[in-house]
This record gives C-alpha cells, sequence and structure tokens, in this order.
C-alpha cells in the first residue's frame, strides 16, 4: 500500500512485471529511483528481490525496504538500518537471499488483531473501519436531515419499494385477519454483484452488501414488526438489538484462481455477503442475509413464522411464468429477470417486474401523501431505523458482540 502509494504520488505505474514483481523506474529530485513490488509469496520475497538488484547492480546499502509490523500501533513509522527478522516472514527472506541483515528498513504500523484472527488473516484483511464511529456519525447526519424536514415542514419520502409489493401487502392482510404473533423473519437480498465501481469501495458507498442489498429485508422487517405493533399495541414494535457477521467470498483463494468470474469480484475494502440477526423489543427476531456472490437472477425473498400461519413472499424468483430456451440468443433482447447471467435453460420472468417489486404503488403513495398532507407508508422515521439497524451491524461484525439499539 504504501509503495503504490509512492508511484502514485511520483505519477508513475508499475508496468514492469520482471523478477517476479512489478516494478518501475521513477526520478525524484534528480534521483533515479527503482520502486518494486515482488508479487510472490511474502515468505519467498526474498528471491524476487535478490534478482532484481543483483540484475541493476544495486548495493544491498542503498536499498529500502517498507514492511509492515504487528508490534507498531496502526500508522505508527519507524526506520531502522540493519537487524533481525523478529519473526517477519518476508524479512526473513530477505535476509536468507541476500546473506545479510545490513539494509534500512521502514516499518509501517498495523497493530495486533484485536478480535481473536488469526494473524495470517488479519494482515491480509482490510484495515479496521471504526464502525462504532460510523453508526454515531450516521446517526447525527439522519438526525440533521430531520430536523431539516420538520423546520421546513416538507414530506421525506423513503424509497422502499419492498414494502409496497403487492406480495408484501397480501401478507399484512394475512397477519391482520389471523391475529398470529410474528415471532421470526427471515429475508434476503442477493445476485451476482453491482455493476457500479462506485460500490466498491467504502469511501464512495459507505457499506457493502449489507448496506446496498441488506437495506431492503431489513427496512421492510421493521415495517413489519411496527405494522404488528401498530395493530396489537396500538405502538410500533421497535428493533432492540442487532449482531452480525460480514464475509468476503470473493477473496477465498481458490475462487481467486478461477479463471472466469460469473460474479463481481473488484471489490476493494468492503464485504460481498453478510448476515444480521435483528431482535425486537418484543423478543422476536428477523435474520437478514445480503450477497453479491449469489447466481441466477436476483433474489428478493420474505419468509414470516407466525405463531399460528407461515407466510412466504417471494418476489423473485417466483413460478407465476416459467420459460425454457436451449440457446440465450432466442428470447433476444426481450427482459427476463434483473441480474440473470443467461437466458438459456429454464427462467422465471415476472409478466410485470416494477409492478411485483412495488414501485408504481411507492410512487402513488408518495404523491398522495404530498395532495391529502400526510405522512407516506414508508417515511423518515424507517429511514433512520434502517440507517442505525445496518452500521449497529457493522459496529456488530467489528466487535464480534451484539449491539443495543438506544431507545
Amino acid at each position: 500500500m504504501v509503495v503504490s502509494g509512492l508511484g502514485k504520488a511520483l505519477g508513475v505505474r508499475f508496468d514492469g512485471k520482471r523478477f517476479e514483481s512489478r516494478n518501475v523506474l521513477a526520478r525524484y529530485h534528480h534521483r533515479e529511483l527503482l520502486i518494486f513490488r515482488p508479487q510472490t509469496f511474502m515468505n519467498l520475497s526474498g528471491r524476487s528481490v535478490k534478482r532484481c538488484i543483483d540484475y541493476f547492480g544495486i548495493k544491498r546499502e542503498d536499498m529500502l525496504v517498507v514492511h509492515d509490523d504487528l508490534d507498531l500501533p496502526l500508522t505508527r513509522v519507524k526506520v531502522v538500518q540493519k537487524g533481525g527478522a523478529g519473526g517477519h516472514k518476508g524479512i526473513q527472506s530477505l535476509i536468507q537471499s541476500l546473506g545479510t541483515d545490513r539494509f534500512s528498513r521502514v516499518k509501517v504500523g498495523i497493530g495486533r488483531p484485536q478480535y481473536n484472527e488469526k494473524v495470517e488473516d488479519y494482515v491480509l484483511s482490510p484495515f479496521y473501519k471504526n464502525e462504532r464511529l460510523m453508526l454515531k456519525e450516521a446517526l447525527r447526519g439522519c438526525d440533521r436531515v430531520i430536523q431539516a424536514v420538520r423546520e421546513n415542514r416538507v414530506k421525506f419520502m423513503y424509497a422502499e419499494n419492498w414494502i409496497y409489493a403487492p406480495p408484501l401487502a397480501k401478507l399484512k392482510n394475512l397477519m391482520k385477519v389471523s391475529g398470529g404473533t410474528v415471532v421470526e423473519i427471515r429475508a434476503e437480498q442477493g445476485h451476482s454483484g453491482s455493476a457500479a465501481k462506485y460500490s466498491r469501495r467504502w469511501k464512495t458507498s459507505g457499506g457493502g452488501a449489507l448496506m446496498r442489498l441488506g437495506s431492503h429485508p431489513v427496512g421492510s422487517a421493521l415495517h413489519l414488526k411496527y405494522y404488528e405493533g401498530l395493530l396489537k399495541y396500538g405502538r410500533p414494535t421497535r428493533p432492540k438489538s442487532v449482531m452480525a457477521e460480514v464475509g468476503y467470498h470473493t477473496k477465498i483463494e481458490s475462487f481467486a484462481k478461477e479463471k472466469k468470474k460469473y460474479v463481481v469480484s473488484e471489490w476493494e475494502d468492503v464485504e460481498d455477503w453478510g448476515v444480521m440477526v435483528i431482535t425486537f423489543e418484543d423478543h422476536s427476531n428477523a435474520t437478514v442475509f445480503a450477497s453479491d456472490t449469489v447466481l441466477g437472477g436476483v433474489r428478493n425473498i420474505l419468509n414470516v413464522y407466525l405463531s399460528n400461519a407461515v407466510v412466504y413472499v417471494n418476489m423473485n424468483p417466483h413460478n407465476v411464468l416459467e420459460v425454457y430456451a436451449p440457446e440465450p440468443h432466442i428470447f433476444g433482447e426481450e427482459y427476463i429477470v434483473e441480474k440473470l447471467e443467461t437466458k438459456a435453460g429454464w427462467n422465471f420472468p415476472s409478466p410485470d417486474d416494477d409492478w411485483m417489486k412495488g414501485f408504481p404503488q411507492e410512487l402513488e403513495d408518495f404523491i398522495d401523501a404530498v395532495l391529502m398532507d400526510r405522512e407516506p407508508v414508508s417515511g423518515i422515521d424507517l429511514a433512520r431505523d434502517v440507517v442505525e439497524a445496518i452500521y449497529a451491524a457493522y459496529a456488530s461484525a467489528e466487535r464480534g458482540a451484539r449491539i443495543e439499539l438506544k431507545r
């Protein structure tokens, strides 16, 4: 990371690919520099470095090695001119290959693992993000929006189409007439990954799969419990706590070696999979899955388990229409299913995908809310609670612990 940043600062690209490395010659203050990144495994990096410096005739004492150091706090830097490997396998390989420990080093602190990870997994993972700070700042942002909306007496329309989808509307009717208690919700959105480049880094997306995909099932689960609470107690049943885990499935070693990728794999520092468990005030639960590694078209699923009934909401896929084609070109440009990899074989298109997902109903409610001066079904309170639940999930995944929501 440091060496890549140096190359960027000098305006050069690592086009050289000799010596099992990526390298480039650059100039700085009229001096020529060879910037070098070994591409071998860490414990073999000395082999690559020796081949390079021998080829260019570089003296050991003119070499500067940049490496991570577990014993230094994150971002702390220490410069030394010689010394042992200190347990660092890359430095140990260099000493063995070069036959000396007399070369200068810049040690960049990365700190120790905080959550019982294996060291070899920790050093290859993205830096910890301060999810607790993000949760705090996200809620501050939400509260500023709420204040501005109320002070200016305008409507806030939270575009959560799932809660307007006809299958979910039918579910609410069934909940009402059955009189049963919602004890568990299991919800999921998954597909083969976003094509938007901004989605692949925290700086421009604010989160990974849990944020982009999880917001739909989370919003729907919260809405259903609000609705149930109003029916039974005259007040919404709110979320009480969140537990979560995130994954980086496209970083699995065997997947990385596959030549052809059917899912988006260019994630930089965001998760491509996540699961969160929401516990509500009445001790019921919702489990939400979000994944960017699901083939076969988008999955929009919500299953509700009541004390006296079970309802499966299958927005996608569903079998109201089943089609088959032996080759993908047969259906031409006709839309089949969102995020579908191929039109060959059996598929399950929706006669009206927008209607099934609730988009026209959502817009109708927003327009009526303005005309009739009422709050929309999907409004600012739900939006804030979704943000809180998801960023609490990130904090939970970071800490490996349950996060209690403030009420």
